[in-house]
């Protein structure tokens, strides 16, 4: 036992300086931490987050690790968390506004600045330190770069950290969790929800939770009679492909250009998004069934990864593909979402191009994109730390604005996430490779998350139960109160005022608290995409909306 006491607590003859010590303490708090992460009770799991409790367990134990080591590890980490997350949204940002995303989106800014709203309430009526309040909305909304981002603004004023938020955010977490899987369940039953029609409906809408699909087209509109493709395009005003063309009087499908020439009787297949396809078929004529595979011997379908660097930003227009090739390119499956192939959609490293062509115009094309995985498994550190360093000098920078006592910094967790996001939307745009494989972006965001957790688990964790017994128990009833209150308010405003599919609706609850365990338990609710296209759509803007008010809390009531 002797031993085991000097291992855990430290001996400066046994760990020669601490650093090995501290690495030691750090490991174990993070491995048990993960191993009861993976614990569900009820299907629902508290995940990562057990790491901050079994760190505060540790310091509750006065089993610590060297404060500056701790305080370091606790800053990188968080910026490898907040990065990492900004290079996954990062190319879905600014398209999240467009066309319905709109809609979601304000409701995402409706849950955000309504729990600001009850937090400051609860603030002037309890007399609670702000520092707490900002610790217990981070846990009730179970948003950890919040936490990060308050913790940097109160370190970047006082010079020295406070305790009491990350003792506020582990109250108020695991009760943030179940709240919103309560919330979406309560509201089934407050808004009388008939679960059967909002799925049939959600399907009808989604089109089977396709991004992109294909139909075949017989040509009946007599003004279309005659026209080339070049010139459809904007006759129609929508994005499509045409792949592929059965003339009317052969039985042979052909390739097309866009010279090609439509004429009454020809059957085309169109490639386009579900809400699209209805009005491309109106203009042009009538859907029909086509079996294409067996009309299409001589042509086959292939997917090919983008993996040269130097085409990294260019358009499909400017590679040529049909002229150099003779193979069309049909949609492009970026992150797991499929885009209509625009002549002005620009290419990334990592697309994989869905291509429609003979067995040599393919092969050809194949040596044109790259097609080598192991290029895209080299890992293009350069952007990464580039980009952090950029984070870094603009999180420094401080903000005057009028009526604000102190300049607003957004800090090491702000900074670095606008410029991951900038970086990852606009770096292809100027031939910068920004490319991350999914497992090496989540290995970074893994390990920046579990190095924060764990450090501030260890640096809360002396006071922790005292402060419970001494009244923080109350913070309990606080977080409930910033948990369900916004959430009820989405979802009746969604529901009766936006009109929302249900589905859709509890997709963006679980987004506006950027709560994976609330998504699992949303798309477990229904067959269809419609939960998860709800949280991606909200999650970037809510997570940037999170971190700052955060920080403004901080400095303007602090």
């Amino acid at each position: 036992m002797d031993t085991l006491r000097t291992l855990i607590e430290g001996s400066t003859t046994l760990w020669s300086g601490g650093v090995a010590h501290s690495v030691l303490i750090l490991s174990l708090v993070i491995a048990i931490g993960i191993m009861l992460g993976k614990i569900k009770i009820f299907g629902i799991s508290l995940g990562i987050t057990w790491i901050l409790f079994v760190g505060i367990i540790f310091g509750h134990f006065n089993v610590i690790m060297d404060e500056h080591l701790l305080h370091f590890l606790k800053e990188f980490g968080l910026i490898l968390f907040v990065y990492s997350i900004g290079m996954q949204v990062g190319p879905g940002f600014f398209s999240a506004f467009k066309k319905g995303g709109i809609k979601l989106n304000m409701l995402a800014v409706i849950s955000v600045l309504s729990g600001v709203a009850v937090t400051i309430i609860i603030y002037y009526v309890s007399n609670m330190p702000i520092t707490t309040m900002v610790g217990i909305l981070s846990g009730a909304v179970t948003n950890t770069p919040g936490l990060g981002a308050a913790q940097q603004a109160v370190s970047d004023i006082t010079g020295s950290d406070i305790p009491e938020i990350a003792m506020g955010y582990a109250v108020a977490y695991p009760l943030g969790v179940i709240g919103i899987i309560v919330t979406m369940l309560a509201l089934r039953f407050i808004l009388r929800i008939n679960t059967e029609k909002e799925e049939k409906e959600v399907l009808s809408e989604l089109g089977g939770g396709d991004a992109v699909k294909h139909i075949a087209v017989e040509i009946t509109n007599p003004s279309i009679d005659g026209k080339s493709l070049r010139e459809l395009h904007p006759l129609i005003n929508r994005d499509f492909v045409v792949s592929r063309i059965r003339p009317r009087e052969k039985t042979q499908v052909e390739l097309v250009t866009s010279n090609t020439t439509l004429h009454l009787g020809d059957v085309i297949r169109i490639v386009a998004h579900p809400a699209d396809l209805e009005a491309i078929t109106v203009i042009l004529g009538k859907e029909v069934r086509v079996e294409w595979k067996e009309e299409t011997a001589q042509l086959i379908s292939r997917r090919i990864l983008i993996t040269k660097p130097e085409l990294n930003g260019k358009t499909l227009a400017q590679l040529k593909i049909r002229n150099s090739s003779g193979a069309n390119i049909t949609r492009i499956n970026r992150s797991g979402v499929d885009l209509v192939a625009t002549p002005k959609l620009q290419l990334q490293m990592g697309d994989r191009v869905t291509i429609v062509g003979s067995e040599t115009a393919i092969a050809f094309a194949e040596t044109i994109l790259g097609n080598s995985m192991k290029r895209l498994n080299h890992p293009n550190l350069i952007p990464i730390f580039i980009g952090i360093a950029l984070g870094c000098i603009l999180g420094s920078i401080p903000f005057v604005f009028p009526g604000i006592p102190q300049p607003v910094k957004l800090g090491l967790a702000g900074g670095p996430l606008i410029v991951a996001i900038l970086i990852s939307r606009y770096g292809p745009r100027y031939k910068m490779v920004t490319y991350t494989t999914m497992s090496a972006n989540l290995m970074l965001r893994e390990i920046g998350i579990s190095l924060f957790l764990a450090c501030v688990g260890l640096g809360a964790g002396k006071g922790f139960v005292e402060t419970i017994m001494n009244g923080g128990y109350i913070w309990i009833g606080y977080g409930a109160l910033i948990t369900l209150i916004p959430l009820l308010i989405v979802g009746v405003v969604g529901k009766l005022f936006f009109k929302l599919n249900y589905y859709t609706m509890i997709g963006v609850m679980a987004g506006s608290y950027t709560s994976p365990p609330a998504l699992a338990f949303a798309g477990d609710q229904s067959s269809s995409d419609a939960p998860a296209v709800g949280y991606a759509t909200v999650y970037p803007l809510t997570m940037f909306l999170r971190v700052l008010t955060a920080q403004l809390l901080i400095l303007l009531f602090l």
